[in-house]
């Protein structure tokens, strides 16, 4: 039979057998758990980033309660939440709500699960032991696909249209004023339309590089540009960034990306460094919370809801090519979404192209009547 201590995240020998004793039991194990349960989740090859929130959540409720996992009780879930609702007036979205249970949720599958020990060192300790506190009656429930703000939404092609037009205004103000910052407005205004224009993430978009677009034979008008190879898609449960292969749809996106890469990336000192596609001032790579930051200005500027961020791009792109008459299987394979129900929830076509869908039924339908022959009226 395998050593128990094989399992990632196993309690540390010493306090599984007692072997010294502890100037601080409560604090010591406490940090233990945190640390071996890191571990267990370094072991399924989650992200740093997911696994810091997780442990910063469970550190936040403990802080709340006062008291330590083999203590705690479902009312203390029920009153941090209940504290997070209600504080400062804040509306948290369902989905974070959702998500910090979920966190505590998981902690507590850890260290209840015998198999790591925690139980047993708990109970000889303190003479209690860590049980799940987070159940069907006192957690928010997942009840429909889709759980983000309702006024996040793909923008108008109007909108859009006055989006882009008012970054390529500030690009020439700049540029026509000699401000030093008319270049990096430049480089935000071609990442804006490439995020639009292959229905990008945020974070696609950022890591594209030179060498991620390649010829499409089968549309031969588009150059060099008719694929981008999306090499850092979404990844899930540890998974590695799934990767896809974008063909190019609209012809003037091919120009967006060779009047930058021609005429204007390497005027980046940092663009000699490697090839990403948006190098910065100070970096070989844009990093996101400045091209956020910027999406944020410019939306605030041409009056846009707040609640439009830069992943309605990809709404938008979505959203345009159903309008388009685009089939649905393929634009899912655009955007590398397994189901079709998660391509769905991007889309938020225009009370105008459903009238235009309607009449054109309608019409047939009227058209078809008519010239049905021998028709003394409703059959």
């Amino acid at each position: 039979m395998a050593d128990r201590r094989e399992i990632p995240g196993t309690a540390p020998h010493l306090l599984i057998a007692g072997a010294s004793p502890l100037l601080r039991p409560d604090e010591q194990v406490f940090e233990s758990m945190l640390s071996g349960w890191e571990t267990q989740q370094l072991s399924r090859n989650l992200n740093m980033a997911t696994i810091r929130d997780r442990v910063g959540l469970v550190r936040r409720f403990q802080r709340f309660t006062g008291e330590w996992p083999w203590a705690w009780q479902p009312h203390d879930l029920e009153d941090f939440t209940a504290e997070l609702r209600t504080r400062d007036g804040r509306h948290l979205a369902w989905s974070t709500v959702r998500g910090y249970q979920c966190h505590l949720r998981l902690f507590l599958d850890y260290v209840a699960d015998p198999r790591y020990q925690w139980t047993g060192v708990c109970e000889r300790l303190f003479g209690s032991h860590p049980s799940q506190i987070c159940f069907e009656w006192n957690t928010t429930a997942h009840v429909v696909e889709y759980e983000g703000r309702p006024g996040r939404r793909a923008l108008t092609k109007r909108e859009l249209q006055r989006f882009f037009d008012y970054a390529d205004e500030r690009v020439a103000e700049a540029r026509k004023l000699g401000r030093k910052g008319w270049l990096s407005a430049l480089r935000d205004s071609a990442a804006f339309k490439t995020a639009y224009a292959w229905g990008l993430r945020r974070r696609e978009v950022i890591m594209l590089d030179l060498e991620d677009f390649g010829p499409n034979p089968q549309a031969s008008e588009f150059g060099e540009r008719g694929v981008v190879y999306v090499r850092w898609g979404k990844a899930s449960r540890g998974s590695p960034p799934k990767r896809r292969s974008v063909l190019t749809v609209f012809p003037w996106s091919t120009r967006v990306i060779d009047q930058w890469v021609d005429e204007f990336r390497d005027l980046f000192e940092t663009a000699r460094a490697s090839s990403a596609l948006w190098p910065s001032e100070r970096s070989a790579r844009l990093q996101l919370d400045p091209l956020g930051a910027r999406f944020a200005e410019y939306r605030e500027a041409v009056g846009l809801p707040p609640e439009i961020g830069l992943h309605c791009l990809r709404h938008s792109y979505v959203t345009h090519l159903l309008e388009g008459g685009y089939d649905p299987l393929f634009v899912q394979f655009q955007v590398g979404h397994s189901h079709a129900s998660t391509t769905a929830l991007y889309t938020s076509v225009s009370s105008d192209f459903r009238n235009r869908v309607l009449r054109q039924a309608l019409d047939r339908t009227i058209s078809r009547a008519l010239n049905r022959p021998g028709q003394g009226g409703p059959s």
